[in-house]
């Protein structure tokens, strides 16, 4: 799609600002520090496009939805895959848990930290993510939007912009690799039907084929 201005009234490329609150702020140092360059991008990307999401539905940041809360959400959403927060649970809720104590640490409300705990929690969780509040709905479809699902709206300059930026770095082998190996070690991370469980199940039925969540990434817009 080719633009030269988006919904929010930017040119085809510029990108929406993060916050500069110094809790985003230290977020965004945590995650630069404690993941891998792949998944550090792929989390801030992910960031961009759910905000990049909100003013193309013409949500207003402070009325419909909390900005900060919305970049916290995105930039930790895989914290869990990260030394930090690699425990005994499926990632999502580990990432969860390690988000709301580095929150809670920092002073952020309790009822703050919860919100972001859900959005986390639930993020891999299609069909609940998306009735489960503004939030958790904004972090999952911009999560989805670095897959390359739903961007038909977003011009070809703010996509190159955005990835000139933050570049992919074969974002969903990265993303897979992490979470098998997190399962080889830890098998209670991959319970019956989940994300992990399917990733660890094609991984280990065709070694060194890629799996369909990177096929799918890699034939998407973005690529892998």
């Amino acid at each position: 799609m080719n633009t030269d201005t988006d919904t929010a009234g930017r040119t085809a490329t510029e990108l929406p600002e993060l916050p500069g609150t110094p809790l985003a702020r230290l977020t965004l140092d945590l995650v630069l520090r404690e993941e891998t360059a792949a998944l550090a991008h792929h989390s801030i990307r992910s960031a961009l496009f759910a905000r990049l999401l909100a003013d193309h539905r013409g949500a207003h940041p402070g009325r419909d939805y909390d900005p900060e809360l919305l970049f916290l959400a995105c930039t930790l959403h895989d914290l869990g895959l990260s030394e930090l927060g690699n425990r005994h649970q499926r990632f999502e809720v580990d990432g969860a848990d390690a988000a709301a104590e580095f929150l809670t640490a920092q002073g952020l409300p309790a009822a703050r930290v919860d919100a972001v705990w859900q959005a986390i929690a639930l993020h891999a969780s299609p069909g609940i993510a998306e009735r489960s509040g503004t939030l958790c709905e904004l972090v999952r479809l911009g999560i989805g939007m670095d897959f390359g699902r739903g961007t038909d709206f977003v011009p070809d300059g703010t996509g190159a912009a955005l990835h000139a930026t933050y570049p992919r770095l074969s974002m969903a082998t990265s993303l897979t690799d992490a979470i098998v190996a997190q399962a080889r070690l830890r098998p209670e991370k991959a319970p019956a039907f989940s994300i992990t469980a399917e990733l660890l199940r094609e991984r280990t039925a065709a070694p060194g084929e890629p799996t369909a969540l990177e096929a799918a990434t890699t034939a998407g817009r973005w690529g892998n």
